[in-house]
């Protein structure tokens, strides 16, 4: 099928091939090959996938391994365990962007709990995929792919504008919420002038930290699916992380103001707002990218925006609310 007849954006699982090859990790080689013989595999054969009794995916066997190792050794101890996968959930788009990076022929995709559903290949997107055993045709067959889908991937101005206002429409949104914040703790700010000077430094800290964890959730989407239980493991680790960022960075700011302008309820206030705007700001941005590909919105073009809006509006809140508690 042409690339230009598929859209980017279209869900992998619609575009799976369901033939591929299986082999049980309880056998033995000779058992695989036994099996191998009996049930010859259809078309070309691009890689072995190893399964568990629950479909689970366990490694990959190589023919290689198969041929030449000794015949009761088992299956287990000649395949490769680590395997790249795409998520049930990916796009077409970021196949491509996967098929490009890893120079592999084929990917197996995953659920969550990591049952193969399916495969991808390259014979997808183009009928050469016969001819791969030449390295030439090879590297000429992947640079074709990427510069059909870069070429694919290119939206008009109009086009792009479109899908991309809406969301920067949250940082127009989180500003002006910012600023009547601000307006609501105006007797605060006047009592306290020298907190004003920081708002910048405060909200940039947030809003590095928050793209940060945006850029790690985004790497996480693109690797194996994620399970339940691998995210809340990553979302523990940033939490962590984004604690300790924000308590070295707010202990930095903190001593240079009380050194600065001797009011010890500023450093207090920066020291606070600091630590709990980019606490926040990191589960902000490592949860986001989850829930908009959950609701079947684009991560890519969504989540940096949205994440934004929220560690600003978090970040002043406790600030201007903390130093009110504080100062007045």
């Amino acid at each position: 099928m042409p690339l230009s007849a598929i859209s980017l954006s279209d869900p992998i699982r619609d575009h799976l091939r369901r033939d591929f090859t299986r082999l049980t990790a309880d056998w033995t080689v000779g058992e695989a090959l036994a099996w191998l013989r009996q049930h010859p595999p259809a078309g070309k054969i691009a890689y072995f996938y190893v399964l568990d009794r629950a479909d689970r995916l366990q490694g990959v066997a190589s023919t290689r391994g198969l041929l030449l190792s000794p015949l009761d050794r088992p299956l287990a101890e000649v395949m490769i365990r680590t395997v790249d996968t795409l998520s049930a959930e990916a796009t077409v788009g970021e196949a491509l962007a996967q098929f490009r990076g890893r120079r592999l022929l084929a990917f197996p995709v995953v659920d969550g709990a990591g049952v193969l559903l399916g495969v991808v290949d390259m014979e997808l997107w183009t009928s050469e995929v016969h001819q791969v055993d030449d390295a030439t045709v090879r590297d000429d067959l992947f640079q074709q792919i990427g510069v059909h889908t870069a070429d694919a991937d290119l939206p008009s101005a109009w086009s792009a504008f479109g899908k991309r206002f809406p969301w920067l429409g949250c940082n127009l949104a989180a500003g002006l919420l910012a600023a009547f914040l601000s307006g609501v703790f105006k007797g605060v700010l006047q009592g306290a002038v020298e907190l004003a000077f920081f708002i910048p430094l405060v909200l940039n800290l947030a809003e590095s930290v928050s793209s940060q964890s945006v850029s790690l959730s985004l790497q996480m989407l693109h690797g194996p699916a994620p399970t339940w239980r691998s995210m809340l493991s990553r979302l523990y680790r940033e939490t962590a992380t984004g604690a300790m960022l924000g308590l070295a960075a707010g202990a930095l700011v903190a001593l240079t103001a009380l050194a600065w302008l001797k009011r010890p309820g500023v450093p207090f206030a920066l020291l606070g707002g600091i630590v709990g705007g980019v606490t926040g700001s990191a589960i902000l941005g490592m949860t986001l990218p989850i829930v908009l590909r959950l609701l079947r919105l684009d991560p890519r073009v969504a989540a940096g925006p949205v994440a934004l809006a929220g560690a600003d509006v978090i970040t002043i809140l406790l600030y201007l609310s903390l130093a009110q508690w504080l100062l007045m």
